[in-house]
């Protein structure tokens, strides 16, 4: 893998790519999990575990995947779960998401901290995708979200009930993405995302705005995702 010129085959594959594409702190973040990660990894070995049993001489012409999920069809028993600060990966990364969701036919969530709003999303959409929302302490945005979602077209909300208590990401705490980084240290995380040039280019310079788009209008003169960070923290119920 050295130099990391491939072909992508495996999951292991694009993960390589996105170590190499992505500023550390990016990375850290959609790679890493809570305290020790020891869930992460005990998530990742069952699934490991799991091993397709072989059969043979069986007829397959008729065989498809398709199954019922809350009412739809889609063409096989999978979704797009909802990730917080995708279009931070690649430009309006969940635009391209939900396109490929639909491509292949299965739903599509969309999270309540994602950079493309429901509204930029309903523009796209050729069929309807979930929402997921997580209980505010202003239950007036609360509302206003789902009114949004339901004037996006929205049939499905994914409801998040297990934040009582936040996990600490020690990959964030290290690198600085929750903040608390001074001098040298924090002048070198900063100059991680213009030497990533090619993500600089379609993200940072080519994928804006770059804030939560679905909360912009409840935090007053926020214009960069910094400026959200106080407001979210204190929110979640």
């Amino acid at each position: 893998m050295a130099g990391l010129n491939l072909i992508p085959v495996t999951t292991s594959d694009y993960r390589a790519l996105a170590k190499r594409r992505l500023p550390r702190q990016l990375f850290d973040y959609i790679d890493g999990g809570s305290y020790f990660e020891t869930s992460l990894r005990a998530n990742v070995h069952d699934f490991e575990a799991i091993q397709l049993r072989q059969t043979v001489l069986k007829d397959i012409s008729n065989i498809q995947t398709k199954t019922k999920l809350l009412g739809d069809e889609i063409s096989m028993p999978l979704a797009l779960a909802p990730i917080g600060l995708a279009g931070l990966m690649r430009k309006r990364a969940e635009l391209q998401a939900q396109k490929a969701a639909t491509h292949i036919g299965v739903p599509f969530c969309l999270s309540t901290v994602s950079i493309c709003g429901l509204e930029e999303l309903a523009q796209q959409a050729s069929q309807p995708f979930w929402f997921q929302l997580y209980m505010l302490k202003d239950r007036k945005v609360v509302t206003d979200l789902l009114d949004l979602a339901k004037q996006a077209g929205c049939k499905t909300l994914v409801f998040t009930v297990d934040l009582a208590v936040v996990g600490a990401r020690y990959r964030d705490m290290r690198n600085g993405l929750g903040g608390g980084l001074s001098g040298l240290a924090k002048i070198r995380a900063a100059l991680e995302y213009p030497l990533h040039y090619k993500w600089f280019w379609d993200v940072a310079i080519n994928g804006k705005p770059l804030t939560f788009a679905n909360l912009s209008g409840q935090v007053s003169n926020a214009k960069a995702l910094d400026d959200f960070k106080d407001w979210i923290d204190n929110q979640f119920d």
